[in-house]
């Protein structure tokens, strides 16, 4: 048999591999795929580890709420019985009764099967998913300044081209391992890496420049360094006329953030912020890319904006080698969101609500445009909203694990276990499953077939490799399995060729258009760029080709520290495990040391605390228990949690971004003491 070319089931770089064998897949280098050449992490290398696990799913399950055990059935009970659920729900309080949420790992043909099922077969508006909790903020400044959402608008290799690369939150090193390898060609040629990261991580050790400020101060750090570009004449005043809209309003936005100021918000000497307005004032090409440090605050979309106008007023964005770009973090973080999983859009990353939008898509699905919902509520609003009077008494759960991931997680929770119905599609018994009503067990990324598209927005297949264990069915069964038991007015089909094809032409003419995207075209050209491969070298997407500058203002964290909580909480990844960790803390071969709470030197010896002591970490929202990890590399007023175990956000703050409904992920207030 020979080996299978397909892609990595992780982080949106979605890197090229070969898969081999028939029941235990093993992995080996694609070494032609151009995104990793070859190279992957740890995880990538270890990503079939899973196959053949005791942890497996392989029967419908259904769970008595009174002794709360488990009963295997076949997938017609399973199936008939959630569809009984959803036609009592919807009886009693209207189509709306019933929710869905999606993943930012669910193949394009899954999202827009699962945005297409909601609309037409449910009637519900009441859709979102755990990607609005990805880069949803970078995807709201994107629309706003350059009338479009593509994480890069670019090939990621265009960053070695770079003079000054700026990362603003991102620890590239160990969430996307593969790509590091362009900060050190970058380095190598000459040119100059910055990051700004509360933390000192690995990345940074990379670094040219390593900046660590106050958790959620980024956005005053944008403006002290615009502040200071225009200071030095070093603003590309021919670009901005000819290019943009808004110049005046932001130079007068950052009038007042001199230097100093910006220490005094950030912590930031002035001195290392006069070098980096230095270092880019004397750069040809500067490239800033934002990531999940940047984007998940209450002022999450206003902090991109600002680093927006700073790549804008340089001149940048549109020059080989330059620009601005977001890090997408899952991965099918970008695909995800461009065809009907979010609460406010339709394929093609049309809007819900806008008339010419819904009769195109309901002419391609074969209905009423008036037929379809509005736009309903975002993720958060929506896990909040469950079991209310007001809100869904359903919900079905599709790729996500919302018990581990969701902000202010012990509330989250307990709006789940107050549903009526829960239903959820996994391939193990994730801690969402655990409260479900129904479990339904379906495919792995390399039982099936389906499109990915990356972080550069290069639209990838992963091929079926390996045959799933019996009593296994894909998402697209179990839509089209209830679509077909609820009397949808069309059918689903359940062959992804055909579901993609489909997605073409509902996307066409949309601001992300895939209609002249093949599954052959994709094996031909290892991957196709939608909208090309680069984008705003002549025009922005705005109608009159001109990016929007936009001024923003700082306000800081929704929470902030006092004399109860008197440190800054962050979250964030390991290179060892991956989101939620459903899958990768299964996979015996990636060391799973638990959860662990990062602070300095200084503020452990104030409480008390030494290396692997037992610590209690407490918010507004609820309290963990972790050993303590010691370091130098984290700020003394800060403290660092991962992510990838219950407990973490159970902390974290529910506050959200106005304009993207990004929860505030990335900070709140703490209080550390020692345990025990």
């Amino acid at each position: 048999m020979s080996p299978v070319e397909t892609h990595c089931p992780y982080c949106s770089l979605q890197c090229g591999m070969r898969l081999s064998g028939r029941r235990v897949p093993e992995v080996s280098s694609w070494d032609e795929f151009p995104v990793n050449q070859g190279a992957l992490c740890r995880k990538g290398w270890t990503a079939a580890g899973l196959y053949g696990s005791r942890e497996r799913l392989t029967s419908p399950l259904v769970r008595d709420r009174e002794t709360g055990e488990w009963s295997a059935v076949s997938w017609d009970v399973a199936l008939d019985r959630v569809a009984d659920g959803i036609r009592a729900a919807q009886a009693s309080r209207g189509p709306d009764a019933v929710a869905v949420f999606g993943g930012g790992g669910l193949t394009n043909e899954k999202a827009y099967s699962l945005g297409k099922f909601a609309r037409v077969a449910l009637g519900t508006s009441q859709i979102d998913y755990n990607g609005r909790w990805c880069m949803s903020s970078a995807a709201s400044a994107g629309i706003r300044a350059f009338g479009v959402d593509r994480g890069l608008p670019f090939p990621l290799a265009d960053v070695e081209e770079a003079d000054v690369l700026v990362l603003v939150g991102s620890n590239l090193a160990e969430t996307m391992p593969p790509a590091a390898r362009h900060l050190d060609r970058l380095r190598e040629r000459g040119g100059r890496v910055v990051v700004i990261d509360p933390r000192r991580t690995p990345t940074a050790n990379r670094a040219d420049l390593a900046l660590q400020p106050v958790p959620g101060t980024d956005l005053p750090l944008a403006m002290g360094v615009l502040h200071l570009l225009v200071a030095q004449g070093a603003v590309d005043e021919d670009y901005l006329a000819a290019r943009t809209t808004g110049w005046d309003e932001v130079r007068e936005s950052v009038a007042s953030w001199w230097p100093e100021r910006v220490e005094r918000v950030t912590g930031i000497e002035a001195a290392e912020v006069r070098a980096l307005a230095a270092m880019l004032a004397g750069s040809p090409r500067v490239m800033v890319l934002t990531a999940r440090g940047a984007e998940q605050h209450s002022t999450g979309s206003d902090t991109v904006l600002a680093w927006i106008n700073v790549a804008l007023a340089l001149g940048m964005v549109g020059k080989r080698g330059a620009g601005y770009g977001c890090l997408t973090g899952q991965g099918n973080g970008q695909g995800g969101r461009e065809h009907g999983q979010k609460a406010d859009q339709l394929p093609g990353y049309r809007r819900i609500d806008d008339p010419a939008a819904r009769a195109h898509v309901a002419g391609v699905w074969g209905v009423e445009p008036d037929s379809l919902p509005g736009p309903g509520r975002s993720a958060y609003e929506l896990l909040d909203a469950l079991g209310t009077d007001s809100g869904p008494s359903a919900m079905l759960v599709f790729g996500s694990n919302i018990v581990v991931s969701a902000p202010n997680a012990t509330h989250v929770t307990s709006r789940l276990e107050a549903l009526d119905l829960l239903v959820v599609c996994d391939f193990v018994m994730s801690e969402t499953a655990a409260i479900a009503d129904v479990v339904l067990p379906v495919t792995q990324w390399a039982e099936e077939t389906g499109t990915m598209t990356n972080l550069e927005g290069r639209v990838v297949l992963r091929q079926k490799a390996i045959t799933p264990p019996s009593g296994v069915l894909s998402d697209l069964d179990v839509i089209a399995g209830l679509a077909d038991r609820l009397g949808s007015p069309v059918p689903f089909t359940t062959e992804p060729e055909e579901v993609f094809a489909e997605l073409g032409r509902a996307s066409e003419g949309g601001p992300a258009d895939y209609s002249a995207i093949t599954y052959d075209r994709i094996r031909d050209e290892s991957g196709v760029f939608w909208g090309g491969e680069r984008l705003f070298a002549d025009s922005f997407a705005h109608a009159d080709g001109r990016a929007r500058m936009l001024a923003v203002e700082h306000r800081g964290a929704a929470e902030q520290p006092c004399a109860d909580y008197p440190v800054h909480l962050t979250t964030g990844r390991v290179l060892a495990q991956y989101q939620s960790g459903a899958q990768t803390r299964r996979v015996r071969s990636l060391p799973d040391d638990g959860p662990f709470v990062e602070l300095h030197p200084l503020l452990a010896g104030r409480l008390g605390i030494t290396a692997d002591d037992s610590v209690r970490i407490s918010t507004r929202r609820g309290t963990m228990t972790a050993p303590a990890r010691v370091v130098t590399t984290i700020r003394p007023d800060t403290v660092f949690v991962p992510f990838h175990w219950v407990g973490a956000n159970r902390l974290t703050n529910d506050a959200l971004d106005p304009a993207s409904r990004m929860p505030e992920f990335k900070v709140c207030a703490a209080s550390v003491t020692a345990h025990g």
